[in-house]
């Protein structure tokens, strides 16, 4: 069998993910992403990271002439790893020759940068930097290797005959962190976690054991303190207790999703029961306390963390970009591991109310923080500026910190082996878009559908049978869908199937040109807020389908803090667009326009606010 372009391929589990040779996105909104990202984000990333100095920094180590001239924070090298990453899946993608070769000419630049025992960094271990490993708790270095093991992996699976020398480069270095940290070694952990979900992945991809080993005793270190205390405690490092002990995710929300997608790996590969169950119910509680309406998570600006359980206000949400994304990593390994749509419905509220948030419609600027209530209006953004993270109030084509645009990049290009997996008896679609997927089942049977549909914009979904044969076909029925229907239409007949939420199961011996067809009520509802959260207490939310909506100032009319919910009328459609009964504070309530929350920020200055008082 031929390697599965993907990700996440773990040794056992009760899903197989399909890659990006089985799932091609053909329309519709995650197509258009996509585009966009092929055709424009992933070289607006590159030019920034050469205008900003940060390739050059390779430059300058394989010349030798480090420190003097390098640019960016100590962990920039990181970036130009994210970037390779998103380049690798694209190059898969689309077959593009231009971009493989300045995928070729950057891993030539990193390549020429690693020395001769395989270390790679551009901020240590040279004449007048810090030494090697010396700063472990903030210098990020084992956490760019993880990014470099990733862009790796991204190319073993794309193109495993490439003789561009990526795998060689990440090979030489993961020996060394084994080497360096290994039992023998220096029993420490990097501040950042992500060398673990990396090490873990590569095992995977090369079948090197060791690395996989590496990436669990790194876990297992967690919780020791070895790190040492800061202002944010040591829950920021989630080195405060051990991973299997943990009851939810807290601290840094970016790191902490990074390691606990790390530890499903290592739970997988080692059939851990004890650990799996742990993250299970960190997942649970993170994901029903700790986690915004929109999917995002993060509470805390200073310290870019989780808060205590249902401290959630909207007007501070940090929700960054990044722990999203990783918020996704750790739910998609759940979900391929136990086979629950749960997961797979989480995933889903991230990928359309913070990941679709965060990029500009041409893909050249980004939020890198997801904020719920924008109290004062947004102020316009110099086009060529680099912003301070998460300072700028518009989309901003640069951060001094952009691991948010680098994330996207490589999350797009990835994004169609997040739709759809199998097991020994079908197929299970789990994220709709428009799309064709080829695959054979374990014991030789051959599936093929095409699945058309304009969702979000409505809710039918229509599976196409292309080839006969007898297998399962599995639609998520998101939580939020009560009252869907579905149906099996052949020839013209068509036969009511139950559209509970969970999972449709449809097994048929299909033949070519039969329909299953989803019928999801993406009509507008009234979300009351839970009240546990005291910032939103009295408020409600109105959700379209799988898209959070927002009331922005140019539809009110005036700021949005004044801005009352009249509860006791449904929202509507209307031309396309959704409307609510709305007042301001002491007037008369009148029919106001809202707007996808992932939209909003695109017409000048604003006001915004996603959650909305009933008083």
């Amino acid at each position: 069998m031929t390697e599965i372009m993907t990700p996440v391929i773990p040794a056992r589990g009760r899903l197989r993910p399909l890659g990006l040779s089985e799932v091609v996105l053909t329309d519709g909104f995650w197509a258009e992403r996509q585009r966009v990202n092929g055709t424009a984000t992933l070289a607006h990333a590159e030019a920034k990271q050469e205008t900003e100095g940060w390739l050059a920094n390779f430059d300058l180590a394989a010349a030798g002439t480090l420190p003097e001239g390098r640019r960016g924070r100590e962990f920039s090298d990181s970036e130009a790893y994210k970037l390779l990453e998103g380049m690798a899946w694209e190059i898969a993608r689309t077959d593009d020759p231009a971009l493989e070769a300045r995928f070729r000419a950057i891993v030539r630049r990193v390549a020429a940068a690693q020395e001769a025992d395989g270390y790679l960094n551009t901020m240590f271990g040279r004449p007048g930097q810090r030494p090697r490993w010396s700063d472990l708790q903030w210098g990020h270095e084992l956490y760019c290797l993880g990014h470099l093991f990733q862009a790796a992996v991204a190319r073993i699976r794309t193109r495993p005959d490439a003789d561009d020398g990526l795998r060689e480069v990440a090979l030489r270095a993961a020996d060394l962190v084994c080497r360096e940290f290994g039992p023998d070694g220096r029993d420490a952990i990097c501040g950042h976690a992500e060398v673990e979900v990396g090490l873990a992945e590569l095992g995977r991809a090369t079948g090197r054991r060791e690395y996989i080993d590496q990436a669990a005793l790194f876990i297992e270190r967690h919780g020791r303190g070895s790190l040492g205390d800061i202002e944010y405690g040591r829950e920021y490092f989630q080195d405060d207790v051990a991973v299997r002990d943990a009851e939810v995710l807290r601290g840094h929300a970016v790191r902490a999703n990074y390691l606990s997608a790390a530890a499903v790996d290592v739970a997988v590969e080692n059939q851990d029961a004890e650990l799996m169950n742990a993250l299970r119910a960190q997942w649970a509680r993170t994901a029903e306390r700790r986690t915004y309406i929109t999917g995002g998570q993060g509470s805390h600006h200073q310290d870019e963390a989780f808060g205590e359980d249902w401290e959630l206000p909207p007007d501070r949400a940090y929700s960054e970009t990044c722990a999203g994304i990783g918020s996704i990593m750790f739910s998609w390994r759940l979900l391929l591991a136990d086979g629950d749509e749960r997961y797979a419905d989480l995933i889903e509220r991230t990928l359309f109310n913070v990941v679709a948030t965060s990029p500009a419609p041409d893909g050249r600027a980004f939020f890198y923080a997801n904020t719920l209530h924008k109290r004062t209006p947004t102020t316009e953004v110099d086009s060529e500026a680099t912003s301070p993270r998460a300072s700028s109030a518009m989309r901003a084509p640069w951060f001094e910190v952009s691991c948010c645009p680098n994330n996207l990049a490589r999350t797009f290009a990835s994004l169609a082996a997040y739709v759809a997996t199998a097991d020994d008896e079908g197929v299970q679609v789990h994220q709709f878009a428009p799309c064709t997927v080829r695959t054979t089942l374990t014991d030789g049977t051959r599936v093929a559908f095409d699945v058309q549909t304009t969702y979000p914009s409505q809710g039918t979904v229509q599976v196409t049978i292309a080839d006969d044969g007898e297998w399962t076909l599995s639609l998520r029925v998101p939580a939020w869908a009560v009252g869907a229907d579905a149906r099996f239409i052949r020839d013209g007949s068509a036969e009511a199937l139950d559209a509970a939420p969970g999972a449709l199961r449809v097994h048929r011996a299909f033949r070519a040109g039969d329909v299953v067809e989803l019928e999801l009520p993406v009509t507008p509802r009234i979300t009351v807020a839970d009240p546990h959260v005291d910032a939103v207490r009295g408020c409600v939310a109105i959700e379209r389908g799988p898209e959070v909506m927002a009331l922005e100032s140019p539809d009110f009319g005036t700021d949005v803090g004044e801005a009352v919910a009249d509860a006791a009328s449904a929202p509507f459609e209307r031309d396309g667009a959704v409307w609510a009964r709305i007042a301001r504070r002491g007037g008369e309530a009148h029919d106001v326009r809202l707007i996808p929350y992932h939209s909003w920020a695109q017409r000048g200055p604003s006001t915004m606010r996603v959650w909305l008082p009933t008083s």
